[in-house]
């Protein structure tokens, strides 16, 4: 039986288009203003919700998601609230996955992780920081809850590694880049481009593309060579940056609303 992550891949090729994935730290804005961020996200055209397991040590995270995931941990956002807020998006009518560095996971107990991802209506786990040597447990515990184990690889990954890790991985591939940070858009996007290529060539997976997407035109772009586009910094900005809680969840409608436009305007 298919998860509704694996469903959604499907759908979105019918449409020969990518999909919209947004990412959101569990508790932030608030506890209450989290599940409100997600239906608006979702009222608003995104297809998939990650949700961020905040955690005190993210060393693979950008300064915006840091801060987020400060303001939630102060609040006091627990594993529970992580759950609910992924059953909040999966209760929306889209497929839904949690991001989490390995250190919760384990605390939290390997099998009763992915017996709650699957409990609450998730799809998979995005691990950064789990090297696939390390991950026999987990994707047994994956496989045994019928969730999808999702890796990340990078441009700096060889094409060996690349086929190592993909087969080990389930529903899609997280390409990790970064736009706008270090050097130009276009380089950065060519980096991209060639990272999606290559894992064309090892696997017949969705490929889904992290790398600082904040307008539709680069909605556009990414989407005429990815399967999906996953968009964090860019909507956690504006939550940020907002005078209410209803202003921020207005500028989030008005951006996914953009960006739902150009990942069908990029083939």
């Amino acid at each position: 039986m298919s998860t509704p992550l694996e469903d959604l891949f499907v759908k979105v090729r019918t449409e020969n288009r990518a999909a919209l994935i947004a990412y959101i730290p569990a508790g932030f804005p608030s506890k209450d203003g989290c599940a409100k961020v997600i239906q608006t996200l979702v009222a608003s055209g995104v297809d998939a919700i990650e949700i961020g397991f905040p955690y005190s040590d993210p060393v693979m995270d950008g300064p915006t998601i840091q801060e987020a995931a400060e303001i939630s941990l102060k609040a006091g956002t627990s594993a529970t609230d992580v759950f609910a807020a992924l059953k909040v998006a999966s209760d929306a009518g889209v497929a839904s996955v949690i991001m989490t560095y390995w250190n919760p996971i384990e605390r939290y107990g390997v099998e009763n992780f992915a017996a709650a991802v699957a409990s609450h209506g998730g799809s998979g786990v995005i691990t950064p920081d789990l090297p696939i040597e390390e991950s026999a447990p987990w994707l047994s515990s994956a496989s045994r809850n019928a969730i999808n184990p999702i890796f990340v690889v990078a441009p700096s990954t060889s094409d060996a590694r690349l086929a190592q890790v993909s087969a080990k991985t389930g529903g899609f591939v997280y390409a990790a880049s970064v736009m706008g940070v270090t050097g130009s858009r276009s380089d950065v996007s060519i980096n991209a481009h060639e990272l999606v290529s290559r894992l064309r060539v090892v696997t017949s997976l969705p490929v889904c593309v992290g790398l600082g997407v904040s307008t539709r035109e680069q909605a556009k772009e990414v989407a005429g060579y990815a399967d999906g586009i996953i968009v964090g910094s860019a909507f956690i900005r504006l939550l940020l940056n907002a005078k209410s809680e209803e202003s921020g969840l207005i500028a989030i409608s008005a951006l996914a609303k953009d960006l739902a436009n150009g990942v069908r305007e990029g083939r």
